[in-house]
C-alpha cells in the first residue's frame, strides 16, 4: 500500500472511529475512563509485589471494571491480586506484557510495553480501536490488532491492522499487510487483506494469523525472517498455538447470519483433523492454552453479577449490576467434557508459565 493510500485510510479510520468507539464499549462493560493511561498502584492485600508478570501459575486477566488482576491457576476463586493498570485488551508472558489502552475520544490508543513489575518501558500510539493482543512464550514478540474501520469481524469491509514489535532489536512492523503471501500455492496479492489475531511459534519467527480477502477467511503461517505467509486452511479466526506447537486453536464460522456465528476448534496442524470443542456459545475471542489439554476463553453474558463473586470486579465503586459483561471459562481440548466457569467477570486471559 503506498504513502497516499495509507494517509487516506488513516483520515477515513479517524472519522470511522469516532462512530464506532461508541459501539465497542456496548461490549466492553465496566470500562475505564476513556483514553486513561495504565499505572502502577497496588490494590490492599496484594503482597509484598503486588502482581508481577515473572510470577508462574498466575492466570492473568481483565476484570470487569478494565483492571489487569491475577489469581493462582490452580485456585481461580482464590481472592484476586488486582493492579492499578487499566487496558481494553491484555497480554503477557515471561516478565513482558502488552496493554492496549481504552480508546479516546475519537477511538485513538496506545500500544504500551511493560517490564515485569508492570511498568511502562514503550509506548506506541494507535490509530484504531483495540481488538487482538498477544506476547510470545519466550516475551520477545508481541502482536497486537485495531480495527481501523468497522468494529467487529462480521462488519462487511472491516479493516484491521496488525503490528508485530521485536522486543530484543527494538523493530517495529507498523501493518504485516505487505508480507509475501501465497494462497493455493500461488502468489497473491489483493487491496482488501487484512491480518489479525497472530500467535506465536516457540522460536520466535513461525506464526500463524487470520486472514481475509474476498468474504472468505484463512489461517496462514508466516515466517518473520523470510517476510513471507501462506494459507494453511480456510475459515478459520483468531488462532492460538498449543504450547506444544502442535495444534491450533480458532474460532470457526458455522453460520452466515450473526446470531451464534462462530465456534471454537482445535486443529491438528501435522494430520489436519479438526475437533469442534464441547463450548456450543459462539465465542468472540482469541483463546488461550492453559496446557496441552485445556484451552481458556471469554464468553459474553448478560445478567447480574454478585460483586463479593467477582475476582476483583469492583476496585472503583463499579457498578456490575445487569449489564453486558465477559466471563472466562475453560474446556478440554479434545472435544470431550463441557464448559467450566474460571472467572466471573473477566476477559483478556493469560496465563503466566
Amino acid at each position: 500500500m503506498n504513502t497516499r493510500i495509507r494517509l487516506a485510510l488513516a483520515a477515513a479510520a479517524t472519522l470511522a472511529l469516532a462512530t464506532v468507539g461508541g459501539v465497542y464499549t456496548v461490549h466492553a462493560a465496566g470500562r475505564a475512563a476513556a483514553g486513561q493511561a495504565p499505572d502502577r498502584q497496588r490494590s490492599s492485600g496484594s503482597g509484598d509485589r503486588g502482581l508481577v508478570l515473572d510470577a508462574t501459575g498466575q492466570l492473568v486477566y481483565r476484570n470487569i471494571a478494565g483492571n489487569v488482576a491475577g489469581v493462582p491457576v490452580a485456585d481461580p476463586t482464590a481472592p484476586p491480586v488486582v493492579s492499578g493498570l487499566r487496558c481494553a485488551r491484555f497480554s503477557a508472558a515471561h516478565g513482558t506484557g502488552i496493554c492496549l489502552t481504552q480508546p479516546g475520544a475519537l477511538g485513538t490508543s496506545d500500544a504500551v510495553v511493560l517490564d515485569a513489575a508492570l511498568k511502562p518501558i514503550r509506548r506506541i500510539p494507535l490509530g484504531g480501536i483495540p481488538s487482538r493482543a498477544r506476547v510470545s512464550a519466550s516475551g520477545r514478540m508481541i502482536s497486537w490488532t485495531v480495527f481501523m474501520r468497522g468494529d467487529s469481524y462480521l462488519s462487511t469491509g472491516f479493516s484491521a491492522g496488525t503490528s508485530i514489535l521485536d522486543t530484543k532489536s527494538g523493530q517495529l512492523i507498523a501493518n504485516i499487510e505487505t508480507l509475501a503471501l501465497t494462497k493455493d500455492g500461488k502468489q497473491y496479492y489483493s487491496p482488501d487483506v487484512n491480518y489479525w489475531g497472530v500467535t506465536f511459534a516457540a522460536d520466535d519467527n513461525r506464526f500463524y494469523a487470520s486472514l481475509s480477502t474476498k468474504g472468505k477467511t484463512y489461517l496462514v503461517q508466516g515466517d518473520l525472517a523470510n517476510w513471507s505467509a501462506r494459507t494453511v486452511r480456510e475459515n478459520a479466526e483468531c488462532p492460538s498455538l498449543s504450547p506444544d506447537n502442535t495444534r491450533i486453536v480458532f474460532k470457526k464460522r458455522v453460520r452466515a447470519s450473526a446470531d451464534k456465528p462462530w465456534r471454537l476448534y482445535v486443529l491438528d496442524l501435522e494430520s489436519g483433523t479438526e475437533t469442534p470443542l464441547a463450548e456450543t456459545q459462539s465465542i468472540d475471542d482469541q483463546a488461550l492454552w492453559l496446557d496441552n489439554e485445556t484451552v481458556a476463553y471469554a464468553r459474553s453474558g448478560v445478567g447480574d453479577l454478585d460483586p463479593s463473586q467477582v475476582a476483583g470486579a469492583n476496585p472503583a465503586g463499579v457498578d456490575v449490576g445487569p449489564a453486558a459483561h465477559w466471563d472466562i471459562y475453560s474446556v478440554p481440548a479434545d472435544g470431550s467434557g463441557s464448559p467450566q466457569l474460571l472467572v466471573p467477570g473477566g476477559s483478556s486471559p493469560t496465563l503466566l508459565r
